[in-house]
């Protein structure tokens, strides 16, 4: 079975768990091209480092890289708040830090979905203490529903309502990011293998 054929069938059998598409891909290449364009004109002569924070945020970041024309370097955070729950614990963890120091550099810190606000709120607080230039956030997805801590964000993609979502680089345990779309996750899927965690 040729390649193409065998990851269309592979996302058959994933587009069996979502309820709905929330967000299609063309509604979400045609907004990336949008966001790059308001980036590269704040960012148009500067020193700009994309921080993107793993894992959620690689397709996001890669995609969003194509429609930045100008000089950029890129690295990477890696947190836990979830586990394998569908809320976020609120607890937050650094697995990852970056290779090389920020001072004096304009960073954006690119997410693939605030929820809580806990993990950019302890991020920022973080990195603003190593003296960057500028800080500032890019989001793909916002859930302002979900917010318990205020989170300046300079550009996001789409504000989404509290469902639990996946595809395009959001997964539930490890699955579903390569999915094209963003869909909401049939309730059954997670309460099934995360037997009595509620939502939050």
């Amino acid at each position: 079975m040729p390649a193409q054929e065998q990851l269309d069938a592979r996302n058959r059998i994933l587009d069996r768990d979502v309820e709905r598409v929330l967000i299609d891909e063309a509604s979400l290449q045609a907004r990336l091209a949008e966001l790059g364009a308001a980036i590269t004109a704040r960012y148009a002569g500067k020193d700009l480092l994309l921080v993107a924070v793993l894992k959620g945020s690689v397709l996001f970041l890669a995609d969003l890289m194509r429609h930045l024309p100008i000089p950029h370097e890129i690295d990477f955070m890696a947190t836990s708040s979830y586990g394998t729950e569908v809320a976020s614990s609120g607890v937050v963890r650094i697995l990852k830090d970056l290779n090389k120091p920020i001072e004096g550099r304009h960073v954006l810190l690119v997410e693939d979905i605030i929820d809580s606000g806990h993990t950019l709120a302890y991020l920022t607080g973080m990195l603003a203490a190593r003296n960057p230039a500028s800080l500032e956030i890019v989001t793909l997805l916002d859930k302002p529903d979900r917010r318990e801590v205020d989170i300046a964000v300079a550009w996001t993609g789409f504000s989404i309502p509290n469902e639990f979502v996946i595809g395009y680089g959001l997964d539930y345990d490890e699955r579903y990011r390569n999915l094209p779309y963003i869909g909401i996750l049939k309730p059954e899927i997670y309460t099934e293998s995360d037997a009595g965690n509620p939502l939050e």
